[in-house]
């Protein structure tokens, strides 16, 4: 699987925050769906402050937000917002996750995948779609040793995990997991020899050809 950085324009208030305050790193933690919108948990690298806290209330940049921690170094806080940001929604309709925490600076977040080319290739339809401005940075291949396989194979391999194909009794057999991918049987077996294949030859220290 290609590992890629993803640089995107951040809209809506964290985005004006960001590029108002150019010198302030803001990193989103974490968000939680919510039944109007997103719950955002934002920690900004600096401790609370007056002039931090004019930023956020008389700039008016962020809604009502509530502070869960502040020491020497930065300030988390969290608040709400009834829409969801239109890079969240193509990340996540693409089929990818977003990995916190996610950096903020000067109005660019950038996020770090790893993900199948197909996803990544999603991930730009849809960046495309919802017109958000974006650049792709290094993509390089992981050497993991899951990513020795194919797309095709490592999704034929989980399926079978999930399914009991290597359990004992086996509870799937090759048949129902080619139907499932609506392929031969013999098109699976294929599929599934050559992963294991190269799984086995990587264990041993082999190269996997």
């Amino acid at each position: 699987m290609p590992r890629a950085q993803i640089r995107f324009k951040v809209p809506g208030e964290l985005g004006t925050l960001s590029t108002t305050h150019s010198d302030l790193e803001l990193r989103i933690m974490s968000n939680f769906p919510t039944e109007d919108g997103l719950l955002v948990i934002l920690s900004i690298e600096t401790p609370m402050s007056p002039p931090l806290v004019r930023s956020l209330d008389d700039d008016d940049l962020l809604p009502e937000y509530e502070v869960l921690h502040t020491d020497d170094q930065r300030t988390v806080i969290q608040y709400e917002i009834s829409y969801v940001p239109a890079p969240h929604e193509a990340i996540l309709s693409s089929g990818n996750l977003i990995q916190f925490p996610l950096p903020i600076r000067n109005g660019w977040a950038i996020a770090d995948l790893t993900t199948s080319n197909k996803q990544l290739s999603r991930l730009k339809d849809a960046f495309d779609l919802a017109e958000v401005t974006y650049d792709v940075g290094i993509i390089q291949q992981s050497t993991d040793s899951v990513d020795l396989l194919t797309d095709r194979q490592q999704e034929f391999i989980t399926e079978a995990v999930e399914r009991g194909y290597y359990d004992s009794p086996r509870e799937c057999t090759l048949t129902e997991l080619a139907e499932l991918h609506d392929v031969s049987k013999g098109a699976a077996s294929g599929i599934l020899h050559r992963a294991e294949r190269r799984i086995i030859k990587q264990f041993l220290g082999k190269p996997p050809i």
